[in-house]
């Protein structure tokens, strides 16, 4: 009998049903300080992979289930990792540019700036063009814009333009200005200035916003080549800083073409999420073709449009509801008619293509919010193909208090630069007054009322650092740790929300929070892995932490050795 039953017991053991089997992870990120930006589990030691997706995230112990004999295990040593960081507002090709060009960045007076031209253009052949990019006069002592006449001085005879850091002004010589044919006469175009002399009516070099073409369509195309070396330094620097995706905001079918060639040549691994630019025909084929979503591999999306509002704060020409507090007879311009705008918003509705718009100032960013209203209550949710289009303002950088509230209102996106604040304040108060900063880079109030506010750095017309921005986005001060009359420091965010500002945020914002921006089962793996711990460390000691390794879908883009 005992024997009998000794085999019936064999017998049902035998017969109880395995566990789930587990599949051998290809990798094994273990020993790290995971944030996981997901709320149902904050935090983690170890990350497997399986082909480009996250298979598992928990403890060290867990995760050796996933271990096979082919499996390659990665000791981070306690590093911290994030979600793979985004940048959702990021000129790619003009980080790449800004690398082959006249770099002026971090130039504080004119006579260091001049030397810095004049060294560019004795390299020149006579009559060659020379551009720049990066100067910004705000930092200079008198803070005063260069003239054609600076510049004559040290390129009398290559036509010159350079254009400053926020893109939405730039200096032209003399020799420039003739090969355009601007003199006295020259109107300013709508949604531009052509700056001239107060008491001779010369036009001093100084071209705002839409006047920056009447001389740039003279300076020769950039070669294929060139386009192609500089989207290829710009990708290499980003996945060196820790950028696993950047939104590129504006551009052309030619920009998607280049993308696709590198993608298929393997010369580029970081996801770019494309947006052309608006109006024009570039935006009339997306809408009359339809959105790229997620080719290869998840890394190239176009669906999207970028239009323009106003200008920038530096150069005075964001559109404000009242005058420059240091210029009283201008309130800047806007850039966009209703006429051209309207149609293509409602357009875009029915045809589930999102929209996003540059807007700084507080006339820009009600102008805009009217006309994105206008469009959603012509074209109501049950005609859209997108019931929620998801529509962005790219800065909204000076936002009256009474609209804030409008954002969550209207479902409207407000697309942020944590650096703008840092730098600008150091020149907002004078061009604004100190009242008109209570709606000035909110950051906290508009996450209070309820939107989400996407992250990114605008480079090149700031740094395009994730650090940078992670620690303008909680300290609110400059990078000396200097804060001031204006800084407004309630406006500053939690830790948790500036992580949140770089990863899931602008995957929301850019339809893609199921498959990336955070660390979770079943999404895309990328990771970011830190020097530091940026989530505790003083907040000084995060401009000093670096990216120590880029994963993007599984693989290892980037590494310190």
């Amino acid at each position: 009998m005992k024997v009998l039953s000794i085999l019936l017991s064999i017998l049902l053991f035998s017969f109880v049903p395995a566990g789930p089997r587990v599949e051998p992870a290809d990798v094994i990120f273990t020993n790290a300080n995971v944030y996981t930006a997901n709320d149902q589990q904050p935090n983690a030691e170890a990350v497997a992979v399986k082909g480009d997706r996250i298979v598992f995230v928990g403890s060290n112990a867990e995760v050796k289930k996933f271990q096979g004999a082919k499996t390659r295990v990665v000791d981070l040593h306690g590093a911290t990792v994030l979600p793979g960081m985004t940048d959702a507002h990021h000129h790619l090709e003009g980080v790449g540019f800004r690398e082959i060009t006249l770099n002026l960045e971090g130039i504080t007076n004119l006579q260091d700036f001049l030397a810095k031209v004049k060294a560019r253009v004795d390299q020149a052949k006579p009559g060659e063009w020379v551009t720049g990019r990066g100067w910004i006069e705000t930092f200079w002592t008198p803070p005063v814009f260069p003239t054609r006449w600076d510049l004559d001085k040290v390129a009398p005879n290559n036509p010159v333009i350079l254009e400053r850091a926020d893109g939405h002004g730039s200096v032209a010589n003399s020799a420039a200005l003739k090969l355009a044919g601007i003199d006295q006469n020259t109107a300013s175009p709508f949604g531009g200035e052509v700056s001239k002399d107060k008491q001779t009516g010369e036009p001093n070099g100084m071209l705002l916003d839409a006047a920056q073409g009447l001389v740039r369509r003279h300076v020769p195309p950039t070669s294929p080549a060139d386009a192609e070396r500089a989207v290829v330094l710009g990708v290499q620097r980003d996945i060196g800083l820790g950028w696993t995706q950047v939104q590129d905001p504006g551009g052309s079918y030619a920009d998607v073409g280049l993308y696709r060639k590198l993608y298929s040549e393997g010369k580029i691994k970081l996801r770019i999420y494309k947006v052309l630019s608006a109006p024009g025909k570039e935006a009339q084929r997306l809408l009359n073709e339809g959105p790229i979503i997620g080719a290869y591999g998840n890394r190239l999306t176009v669906r999207a449009l970028k239009f323009y509002a106003d200008g920038s704060l530096g150069s005075r020409s964001a559109a404000l509801l009242a005058p420059y507090s240091d210029a009283p007879e201008t309130s800047g311009f806007l850039t966009i008619k209703e006429e051209s705008l309207l149609p293509m918003l409602e357009e875009a509705l029915r045809k589930g293509i999102q929209c996003e718009t540059h807007a700084i100032g507080d006339r820009g960013n009600r102008f805009i919010l009217d006309e994105y209203e206008k469009a959603l209550k012509a074209v109501p949710a049950n005609q859209r193909k997108i019931a929620n289009p998801r529509w962005r303002v790219e800065h909204s950088q000076i936002v009256n208090p009474l609209d804030i509230p409008r954002f969550k209102k209207l479902g409207i996106i407000p697309s942020m630069q944590p650096s703008h604040a840092i730098g600008d304040l150091h020149f907002a108060p004078a061009r604004l007054g100190i009242k008109r900063l209570e709606g000035a880079y909110a950051w906290n109030s508009f996450i209070k009322s309820g939107v989400i506010v996407p992250g990114g750095s605008d480079a090149p017309v700031e740094r395009g650092e994730p650090m940078i921005e992670f620690y303008a986005a909680v300290a609110r001060k400059d990078l000396k740790g200097f804060s001031g009359a204006g800084w407004h420091p309630e406006e500053a965010v939690s830790r948790d929300q500036a992580l949140k500002m770089f990863t899931i945020w602008p995957a929301y914002a850019a339809f893609e929070e199921k498959i990336r921006g955070s660390i979770e089962v079943g999404k895309l793996a990328d990771l970011t892995v830190l020097s530091a711990d940026i989530m505790k460390i003083p907040e000084m000691d995060i401009l000093k932490t670096h990216c120590v390794m880029t994963v993007i879908g599984g693989e290892i883009v980037y590494e310190v050795k």
